[in-house]
């Protein structure tokens, strides 16, 4: 008897220290992945300074915040702003332009390393990337024709509505059950407005105003009751906070010392924050 509860004992004392053992090794695994992770974030902004260059996304196609100007240059207050983060980190800048409904796709696939391209911050986009800012706040609008009869949202019924593919204005309609067209960018949105191939369009309400006032486009517009105003954001991947921690300080920065209102009011003719 007393042999078998030596060897019950001995039995138990082997299991606890194995049990022992096997908590020992998660924890020191999990401090081995927090510091790789941590050394992940530190690489990619090490890698960055190393190059000397950050690669900024926008769809170069939604003015005034971003188009291609008569010289095949990208301009506008989306590039500017992005521009003067990346100095003040002792970056240059390599404008890449892409289709929109795809952007965050080539983000992830490294095809560039932030998106400044008047971006609306929302929480699903925040399961997949991370933010910096926001950078600036506008709010959804409907235009209209004058005359159009349209004025509110039930009066979109049965109507036909115009927005550019991939936007969270897209998700918006669709849940509404709205009748939908869907374009390019901007540009291509008030030309069917303007012959009429649409009877409204959906877009922030900013750049729709700056634009159609700018060719001279006559308009209606109301606010949508149903949505906050919003914030856009610089997206960058997952998993980096010192590079979000420095482009945040420099984007601050800009805000603290005044550069960032000369670029609005250049741009935008406002202080859009």
């Amino acid at each position: 008897m007393r042999n078998e509860a030596v060897q019950r004992d001995t039995t138990r004392e082997k299991r606890d220290m194995t049990v022992r053992r096997t908590i020992l090794k998660s924890a020191f695994v999990a401090i081995g992945l927090a510091a790789l992770g941590m050394n992940v974030a530190a690489e990619e902004l090490d890698t960055l300074k190393e190059n000397g260059v950050i690669r900024i996304a926008m769809s170069g196609a939604y003015p005034p915040f971003n188009f291609v100007n008569d010289e095949n240059k990208v301009v506008g207050f989306d590039p500017a702003i992005g521009t003067e983060i990346a100095k003040r980190m002792g970056l240059e800048t390599e404008i890449v332009t892409t289709a929109w409904d795809g952007i965050i796709g080539g983000l992830l696939a490294n095809k560039y390393d932030a998106i400044v391209g008047s971006m609306t911050i929302t929480a699903e986009r925040d399961e997949v990337v991370d933010f910096v800012g926001p950078y600036y706040s506008d709010k959804r609008a409907i235009f209209t024709k004058p005359g159009s009869g349209i004025s509110s949202l039930e009066d979109l019924e049965g109507k036909k509505v115009g927005l550019t593919l991939g936007e969270t204005h897209e998700d918006w309609a669709r849940e509404k059950g709205y009748d939908i067209n869907t374009y390019k960018g901007l540009p291509e949105l008030l030309l069917e407005l303007e012959n009429g191939r649409v009877d409204a369009i959906v877009n922030d309400s900013i750049a729709a105003i700056l634009a159609m006032t700018e060719k001279g486009q006559e308009f209606e517009m109301f606010g949508d009751p149903t949505t906050e105003p919003f914030g856009a954001g610089i997206a960058i991947r997952e998993g980096s906070p010192q590079l979000a921690a420095e482009m945040q300080k420099a984007l601050q920065s800009m805000m603290d010392d005044g550069t960032y209102l000369a670029i609005a009011e250049k741009w935008i003719g406002a202080d859009i924050r």
